[in-house]
């Protein structure tokens, strides 16, 4: 399931919360070849973990297959369904097309003894599958195509996950839907507008069967841009390895989402954000990470960490010696607390914090020759030196002294700095593994001009890997699924890969919006 599923299922269950309702969880199971034990249990854990609860209420259609045969069998009485000797190829052929009627297949006039006898045979299995299929009898010069004498029962000799080898015939999906809510009870029945031109079929057999009549409405479905939705191209991104799996941090899915670090609050928030339309639009994907952002903001412990890291020796703290400061956990949440972190002569910061050259950039608070700058939660320090790789010119280690006087909290210094940089002790730091992703597709509409595009504009940088990365020590028992703000950095959520002595974090989403430059 993925993200436009996510909407469908907050609006659903979210409607039945708001009017008082109940929302039933059913699985269509009415094509026993595609369906799986494995996909009932992902689905089912996808919703509990959205925040909803079907209770006692979890049908299936094949709960439904006795009464929805009896069905089949008074329309077949009625003289509204017949038995097709036509295979699906043929039956095109005499459907007819949008401007132009269909001539009918030859045995639309076949009488219900006949029908009776070779429905009851389809049952038992006497004959081979696509040989045989039920078809209502409507109207083969219908404007909607839908209407043209669909089929409702189809042979398929395999096993069902729930009743085994029992049935040799299964309903199609336009047959079980609305006889499946009409023995429900459903009053509202929602689903996206690809189903808009299926409503007349689901009317009619509700009114020839004189049963329950539950009411079919179609919404706009999701479009994200930077992503497609399509399971068919989901798929195929899995068996191409473009993406290491369903769960991909960088998949729509809803499991990739979790991993990634999404949380189902800011799911829901961003279902209620889009709302309900019914003309097909395209959603940007920075409001899906605005609700992320904003949620996580609220919730997610402040640590510290160094993903690219830069040596840095404070000339003159005592070697060997280690002072634990007190900081704050999130300044949003008044019940978060504090921590200690520790300090010591050498730490880690980040290469980017550092600029050799004067003069800095406008705006460029951070470190550099004989420049000033708070290490966060620690003291005020000034850049003395620093050395270079003499084949790279990469700076490899950075000297500066610190003023004693300027600790965070009883700060006597006097000293006005603009900078201030995240850290990490080098000698308790804890060592990982860090993934940042980006958009998996480099435009906004992927599949726009169909299978030509698709894969023609998959974003080579949309994973990138750094390690080692330096963390602070109170990462240590960190669990997978747990979220945290690195400072200054963005949101990161611990991965299911991460070992003990092997952290693994996944990036979920930056500290601001940067759609405009196509990251995340």
């Amino acid at each position: 399931m993925h993200i436009g599923h996510a909407k469908s299922i907050c609006l659903n269950f979210g409607l039945a919360q708001k009017y008082g309702g109940k929302c039933n969880l059913r699985f269509d199971d009415t094509n026993p070849a595609a369906e799986d034990q494995q996909y009932v249990d992902a689905i089912r854990e996808d919703v509990r973990w959205l925040g909803f609860d079907w209770e006692d209420r979890e049908f299936y259609a094949s709960d439904y297959f006795d009464q929805l045969y009896d069905f089949a069998l008074l329309l077949i009485k009625a003289g509204k369904a017949y038995v097709d000797d036509l295979s699906k190829e043929a039956f095109e052929k005499v459907k007819g097309t949008p401007t132009e009627p269909g001539l009918g297949s030859p045995f639309r006039d076949r009488s219900v003894e006949e029908n009776l006898d070779l429905f009851a045979r389809m049952k038992k299995g006497e004959f081979k599958e696509g040989e045989k299929v039920l078809r209502a009898k409507i109207d083969m010069a219908a404007a909607n195509m839908q209407m043209r004498d669909p089929a409702i029962y189809r042979i398929k000799h395999a096993h069902h996950h729930r009743t085994g080898y029992q049935w040799h015939i299964y309903p199609t999906y336009d047959f079980a839907h609305g006889q499946s809510d009409s023995i429900e009870g459903i009053t509202h029945s929602l689903c996206t507008l690809e189903f808009r031109d299926h409503r007349p079929l689901y009317d009619w057999f509700i009114a020839q069967l004189a049963i329950f009549p539950s009411r079919q409405i179609e919404f706009a479905r999701l479009n994200l841009s930077y992503t497609v939705m399509s399971k068919r191209k989901l798929k195929l991104l899995v068996e191409e390895g473009i993406v290491s799996g369903w769960d991909d941090p960088r998949m729509p899915t809803i499991s990739g989402m979790r991993r990634r670090g999404y949380t189902p609050q800011a799911v829901r928030d961003f279902a209620e954000r889009v709302g309900i339309a019914r003309r097909e639009n395209l959603i940007d994907l920075g409001l899906l990470e605005f609700s992320v952002r904003d949620h996580l903001n609220k919730i997610a412990p402040r640590v510290m960490a160094v993903l690219q890291p830069l040596r840095l020796v404070i000339t003159n703290y005592p070697e060997g010696q280690t002072e634990w400061l007190e900081t704050e956990n999130n300044p949003e949440d008044p019940q978060a607390g504090t921590r200690t972190i520790p300090f010591s002569r050498e730490l880690y910061i980040e290469q980017e914090d550092f600029l050799e050259n004067p003069p800095p950039p406008k705006k460029f608070f951070r470190l550099g020759p004989q420049r000033m700058v708070r290490l966060k939660s620690a003291y005020i320090i000034e850049c003395e030196s620093y050395d270079k790789d003499p084949e790279t010119g990469a700076i490899t280690t950075v000297y500066a002294r610190y003023i004693p006087e300027s600790k965070s909290g009883t700060d006597t210094s006097g000293l006005k700095v603009k900078g201030t940089l995240h850290w990490v002790s080098a000698s308790q730091a804890l060592s990982a593994e860090v993934r940042l992703y980006d958009r998996l597709f480099t435009v906004e509409q992927p599949d726009k001009d169909g299978e030509k595009s698709f894969l023609d504009f998959i974003n080579p940088d949309s994973r990138q890997i750094l390690a080692p990365c330096y963390l602070e020590p109170s990462l240590a028992q960190a669990q997978p699924g747990q979220q945290f703000q690195f400072q200054r950095l963005g949101y990161f959520c611990v991965d299911k890969d991460s070992q003990k002595n092997a952290l693994v974090f996944n990036r979920t989403v930056g500290l601001k919006d940067h759609s405009a430059k196509g990251q995340s």
